[in-house]
């Protein structure tokens, strides 16, 4: 069968197999994976050679760890280096421990057994992060602590790429080669400076050039270089790619290379996890399903245990430690780079590395329903403290519901005009930071109706809903309306369906969050396209009014479809006559102005004119 069928049939597979894994929360890893197991010799044999589609996707993931090198600038990496050391050192440390048993009863040699227990620590960043960006919890405690910890592991993997060539050599402890190690050392320290010194220049005279494709051209060809210069000095492809991409992290062409290599990166990296699922051997994993089953769920159960000690030496909210023990417990990515590169060193043999990417595979599918059970069990620990209910006798004329970036931004305004408020936020953490600024912050749920009262709502003149989740701000809304249906309320709307939803409460007022900071930059970009200022801020307010309008205005028809699309169609065209006549007023304000400019100056010819004929009848 020819390439360009094989390459066919995989990239139909792909289309149709991935969006439907994402769609059903496992992951487009697990989609590839699943492809190519079923084209792969352990099914139906539509391919079968994986170990050539392997060896060709394995420049995946050099671009891969190019692209996180571009990532981590090495002025980011200082900023947060405590973190990232302390917490990514204690948990690939604490889960090595724990998982070197599990090579030791495959019979591996000590220092096999370790590097196996360090390679399963590793978690799946892409698995991790999707859920947590989804969920919109990177920001939360466990979730930055999340990423402080797959950035030090994704770090983690060039030693360990890197130490194969030495494992290999060693296996049987074998003294190691000296000569191998000066000349690797010396290429790496080639690699930096040409790196940091050299291409930079190189990539400035082609971006004069003007040529895209040339510059696509000299990303590659940067890539490929680093890794088989690397290769050549018997270090890992991967690490000489990494070393490139840190070196150009803080130049000007960071964000351009980037674009240029991530469709090759996406594709041959899609094509790598297909090649690693064509390697499972499903005959050996079913003589072998207890074993793997057992392997998923030591590599889990450890992994659990380490982060919720890390979670607690780091002293993070106790509902948050579940959620970080949870999200990375699973094996990641990385352990299926690491295995294969392990067998092509022949480090570790095709069947243990076959059970352990199964075992991987298993525990990657369950981390949805894993942290599910994490994000239920912080739950039940939310109420271990419990929520303030002494406020005070102040009574302060304004409430504020959330205490987040919206939030804090009407308090430092109220505050600034000497307004009293009560704010209330469930997050203890955020409550206890900003105290320490003197504001009146409370540990509370705003949708309780027992909680609201005792911060004293039915005494406030008005009431701030800036809560970040939209159900939450529905439930304070009608809590607020049915019961204090005097109390002024405004709130915070996610988009125009959620201020419709909360107009149908009947809030007294709906800002939509990131409407007005639309606004505020579409006045900046106006004006640097050279309109006068006055012009700009006229088009921008003339467009915010009738937008606001046009909210109150499909209001009525929110549920009817074609209604509503009628309606917004009509509105357009309104706005754009709305423009013209603007556009029409300026011409006009111009012509008379130049009118006037040019009366003003055929005046001043004529003073003039009588001015010189004056003169000399003066002077004489």
């Amino acid at each position: 069968m020819g390439f360009l069928t094989e390459a066919a049939v995989l990239l139909g597979a792909a289309i149709l197999a991935v969006p439907l894994f994402q769609r059903l929360g496992l992951g487009s890893i697990l989609g590839y994976l699943c492809i190519g197991l079923l084209a792969g010799p352990s099914i139906s044999g539509f391919i079968s050679e994986p170990e050539s589609v392997l060896h060709f996707s394995e420049f995946g993931v050099v671009m891969l760890l190019f692209i996180i090198g571009l990532e981590l600038e090495p002025r980011r990496l200082w900023g947060m280096r405590k973190r990232l050391l302390g917490l990514g050192t204690l948990q690939m440390a604490g889960c090595a421990a724990l998982l070197m048993p599990v090579g030791l009863l495959l019979d591996l040699p000590p220092s096999i057994a370790i590097f196996l227990g360090l390679t399963l620590a590793l978690s799946s960043t892409a698995f991790a992060l999707q859920v947590l960006n989804e969920r919109r919890q990177l920001a939360t405690p466990h979730g930055q602590s999340a990423f402080s910890i797959l950035l030090f592991q994704d770090l983690a993997v060039i030693p360990l790429l890197a130490l194969l060539p030495f494992l290999a050599g060693r296996a049987d402890a074998a003294p190691g080669d000296g000569w191998l190690i000066a000349r690797s050392i010396g290429v790496v320290i080639a690699a930096i400076v040409f790196g940091r010194l050299v291409f930079p220049r190189v990539l400035a005279l082609i971006a004069r050039s003007d040529v895209h494709e040339i510059f696509t051209a000299a990303a590659l060809f940067l890539v490929l270089a680093m890794a088989l210069v690397m290769e050549w000095a018997g270090l890992s492809m991967a690490l000489g790619a990494f070393l490139g991409g840190v070196m150009l992290a803080d130049t000007p062409y960071r964000h351009e290379l980037e674009a240029n290599i991530e469709p090759f990166k996406g594709l041959l990296l899609g094509l790598f996890f297909i090649a690693v699922g064509m390697s499972v051997n499903l005959g050996l994993v079913l003589d072998n399903v207890w074993l793997v089953l057992g392997l998923a769920v030591a590599m889990t159960l450890a992994k659990s245990v380490v982060l919720v000690i890390v979670g607690l030496l780091a002293r993070l909210p106790r509902p948050e430690i579940p959620r970080l023990a949870t999200i990375i417990s699973q094996g990641g990515e990385f352990d299926f780079v690491l295995l294969t590169a392990a067998v092509a060193a022949g480090v570790i043999d095709q069947r243990i590395a076959s059970l352990c990417i199964a075992a991987v595979t298993l525990s990657m599918a369950a981390t949805p329903f894993l942290y599910q059970l994490g994000e239920k069990a912080g739950d039940r620990l939310k109420e271990s403290r419990p929520f303030d209910t002494d406020f005070g006798d102040d009574t302060p004329p304004v409430i504020i519901a959330g205490l987040g970036r919206f939030g804090q931004m009407v308090g430092r305004m109220l505050k600034m005009q000497g307004i009293n408020f009560t704010a209330l936020d469930p997050n203890i953490t955020q409550v206890e930071f900003i105290r320490r600024f003197g504001s009146r912050i409370f540990y509370a749920d705003a949708t309780r109706l027992d909680l609201l009262r005792a911060a004293g709502i039915d005494k406030a003149r008005l009431l701030v809903i800036a809560v970040d989740g939209e159900n939450t701000a529905l439930t304070i809304a009608r809590l607020a309306k049915t019961h204090f249906p005097d109390l002024a309320v405004y709130a915070r709307a996610r988009n125009r369906h959620h201020a419709w939803q909360l107009m149908e409460i009947g809030v007294d007022g709906v800002v939509r969050e990131t409407f007005a900071s639309s606004m505020e930059m579409s006045v900046e970009v106006l004006k640097g396209l050279g309109y006068p200022s006055a012009n700009a801020i006229n088009a921008v307010r003339t467009f915010r009014d009738f937008d606001n309008q046009l909210l109150k205005d499909t209001y009525a028809h929110r549920n009817d479809t074609e209604q509503l699309m009628a309606t917004e169609k009509a509105a357009m065209a309104e706005l754009q006559s709305l423009f013209q006549q603007e556009l029409n007023r300026g011409r006009t304000g111009r012509r008379e102005e130049d009118t006037d400019t040019d009366d003003r100056e055929e005046m001043r010819d004529d003073a003039d004119t009588i001015a010189e004929t004056e003169t000399p009848a003066r002077g004489a």
